[in-house]
Formats: structure tokens, C-alpha cells, sequence
């Protein structure tokens, strides 16, 4: 079965998150993707906690069906190899500061001129142009600069962080689709592109609803916990025994509700009839729930309300996440043997196509593991590269 990006070849200058999470999509869809890594110390993500086996889950958590290519980008050598493999990719993908890849002349300008049909994506943390070009971008500090930190917490508490890497998540997604549009227009153009992907970018368009309430009304968003501002009840209740999600998205779903609990009066009470009555009474409507809800036990909620076709939840841990059998009737949870790292699960690709699955070949890579392999595939002889390794080029 071909894979969906079969034949697709991809060098990849980007490292942490945003950037390798795009660059494992598209190794996920069957792309070659050649990993530059500085010969020291690769990806910093390969020194950060927590460790298995002396290997980091959070570089191999982003770095799966990759090659390692060690190379000294200070080296004119080194330069000639990226140029040499931009020659024959389909893609190049690259998150360093603005200008410090024109400086070493591997900017778009320089790779499109050895190569036209390239897709070259530059992620950043504030976009390419504008004002704030320049300035490094992490998920925390735009999670904080996009609003979406200020949206995030208890209304009478601090501004809180998501809590997981959301912003470089969505980046990276954002980019992986991005690329592959350019590619579906290089087939109708024979040419290709710079596209970006901007972390500050991806955030101000999942403000979305946020955003829109605040240009045609002028109020500005507050925080709400669990709840939402549009509304009323679609948040986190608190059983006897813990906590669980209640969404009613329509008054049909509302209705059902109250009926299930026994309290029907509850949709004839003007107070709270139709879902404006209820977001205009949200503090009084929602403490009729707390206290209806306290009564019993998160299990015997859930299983009453998803009973009345009202969506209802637990709220999971992680460690219930991945033994979650919906989950694992998904096949989200993947499994590789790695040299270091023996039966390596890790969550799998969530691009689910029919005929062209995502496929894990490849374990993350060691530091430098496909040095030779990539470079002889480039014609390198092994005289060449034992003297490249020799001048400190690339890794040993």
C-alpha cells in the first residue's frame, strides 16, 4: 500500500516542538525526512526531563519516522550538504531567527534558485514580517501574548497556562497543512513556495468566536473555568466523588436533561426556559445543578445523562487516556521498538486516511544514527565522509 507523501523528501531544520511535530506528520504519511542536527548536542529537546532509559520521552515523543543527519552549520561543508540535499527534496522546513539562515545562504531566495519546486516553510514564533519579526517565540510567552492565558483559569483567579503545549501543537499542525496545500499546487504550477507557520498566527485565529464577540460587541472576554460564554450549562460539575462534563449545546439537549434528573420544572422556570434566559442567569442556573449534582456520584451522573442522549463525560487523567479502549479501538496509541527504548508506545498520528494509513517505520532517531546512510545516498563516498567526520563537518 503506498504511503499518501510517498517519494516526498524532507529536510528538516527545525528543533523543540512546533517544528519537529510538523515534520513527524509528514514522516507519518510516508515522507523521508532528514533530520539536521547540530553534532554535540542534536535537539535540545533530547536534554529534557523526563528520561527512559536515558533517553528523553519528549524528543522521541516529536521524532519518530526520521533520519539523523549530524551537521556543523558553521562549516562551509556543512552549508554545501544542506544545499546538496535542498537540491533534491520536495520540502525544507526551518525555525531559526529571522535572517539567520539568509546569513549562511540557505535563506528561500538562495534554496529556490538551486531548486524552484521546493516548498520552504519557515516557522517563527510572531510571523516573518511585522514589527515583532525578530523576536524568538515559545508556546508559554505566546500562550500569554495571544490571549489565550487571559481566557484561561478561574474567573476570580490568575491567568493560567493550557496545560500542555498547545500553541506548538497547533503550529505544527497548522504547518503540516499549509505544506501540503503548496505541494497539491506545485502539481498544477511546477513550482513552489516559502509558506510560514506562525505560533502568534495560529492562536489569533483559534481566538475565533473570542475574538468576533469582542469586534461586534465591545465586551470584553473574561475567563470562566469550565464554562463556556455562549452557554449555560456546558461546563464541569462536581459529584460526590469527583468531577464530570454536562454540554448542552441546544435546548433539546436541555430539556432532556432536566428530564433525566427528575425536574422538569426547571424548563418551565423563566428564569431559565430558553439557553439567553440561562446565559443571563448563569450564576443562579448553574448553582441548581452544583446542588442536584452533589447528591451522587460522578459514575451514576454520567451514566443517567449519556442515558438521556446528553453529552456527558468523565474527566480523565492521562493515565486513563491511553488504556482508554475507545482510544485503543482508535489505534492512537502506537508502539516501536527502539535500540534503547525497548516496546516505546507513544500517542500515534491522528491523520486517518482509508486507503494511505499513517505508519510508524522509523524509532526516533539516535544522534547522528543515519549519517552515513544519508550521505551515501547523496553520493558520498566513504573516504569523504571518514574526512568530514575527521574536520568536526558532521558528527562522528
Amino acid at each position: 500500500m503506498m504511503a499518501a507523501l510517498d517519494k516526498i523528501r524532507v529536510v528538516d531544520l527545525t528543533r523543540t516542538l512546533a517544528g519537529p511535530f510538523c515534520t513527524m506528520l509528514l514522516g507519518d504519511m510516508g515522507a523521508d525526512v532528514i533530520k539536521i542536527e547540530e553534532p554535540s548536542a542534536g535537539d535540545e529537546t533530547r536534554k529534557w526531563y523526563p528520561f527512559q532509559n536515558g533517553e528523553s520521552t519528549q524528543f522521541m515523543t516529536f521524532n519518530r519516522n526520521k533520519r539523523s543527519l549530524t551537521v556543523n552549520l558553521k562549516e562551509p561543508e556543512g552549508i554545501k550538504i544542506i544545499k546538496e540535499l535542498a537540491a533534491d527534496a520536495d520540502v525544507m522546513i526551518e525555525s531559526f531567527r529571522a535572517g539567520a539562515l539568509d546569513r549562511m545562504g540557505l535563506g528561500y531566495s538562495e534554496i529556490s534558485a538551486i531548486n524552484p519546486g521546493i516548498v520552504y516553510c519557515s516557522i517563527s514564533g510572531y510571523g516573518r514580517t511585522g514589527p515583532m519579526a525578530d523576536m524568538p517565540g515559545y508556546d508559554l510567552i505566546i500562550q500569554a501574548y495571544s490571549g489565550l492565558m487571559d481566557l484561561t483559569g478561574e474567573p476570580d483567579g490568575d491567568p493560567m497556562r493550557v496545560g500542555f503545549s498547545l500553541v506548538d501543537l497547533f503550529a505544527g499542525m497548522m504547518s503540516y497543512g499549509t505544506i501540503v496545500t503548496a505541494l497539491m499546487q506545485r502539481v498544477q504550477t511546477g513550482k513552489g513556495q516559502w509558506v510560514e507557520g506562525s505560533l502568534l498566527d495560529g492562536q489569533v485565529a483559534a481566538l475565533s468566536y473570542h475574538a468576533s464577540a469582542f469586534m461586534g460587541t465591545g465586551v470584553e472576554p473574561k475567563r470562566m473555568g469550565a464554562g463556556h460564554p455562549s452557554l449555560v450549562p456546558y461546563q464541569s460539575f462536581a459529584a460526590s466523588d469527583g468531577n464530570f462534563i454536562v454540554g448542552c449545546a441546544n435546548q433539546g439537549l436541555y430539556e432532556r436533561l432536566c428530564k433525566a434528573l427528575g425536574r422538569s420544572d426547571l424548563v418551565e422556570d423563566p428564569r431559565f426556559a430558553t439557553n439567553t434566559d440561562r446565559v443571563e442567569h448563569r450564576d443562579e442556573c448553574v448553582g441548581v445543578f452544583k446542588e442536584i449534582f452533589s447528591r451522587n456520584t460522578t459514575e451514576h451522573w454520567v451514566s443517567l445523562i449519556v442515558k438521556a442522549g446528553v453529552p456527558c463525560g468523565p474527566i480523565n487523567t492521562v493515565s486513563q487516556v491511553v488504556s482508554n479502549p475507545q482510544v485503543l479501538a482508535r489505534n492512537m496509541i502506537a508502539e516501536v521498538e527502539h535500540p534503547n527504548v525497548p516496546n516505546m508506545r507513544f500517542p500515534a498520528s491522528p491523520l486517518k486516511l482509508t486507503d494511505s494509513p499513517a505508519t510508524v517505520r522509523l524509532a526516533p532517531p539516535l544522534l547522528g544514527q543515519h549519517n552515513e546512510q544519508v550521505l551515501e545516498e547523496a553520493g558520498y563516498s566513504p573516504d569523504k565522509i571518514a574526512d568530514l567526520i575527521k574536520r568536526g563537518v558532521i558528527g562522528s
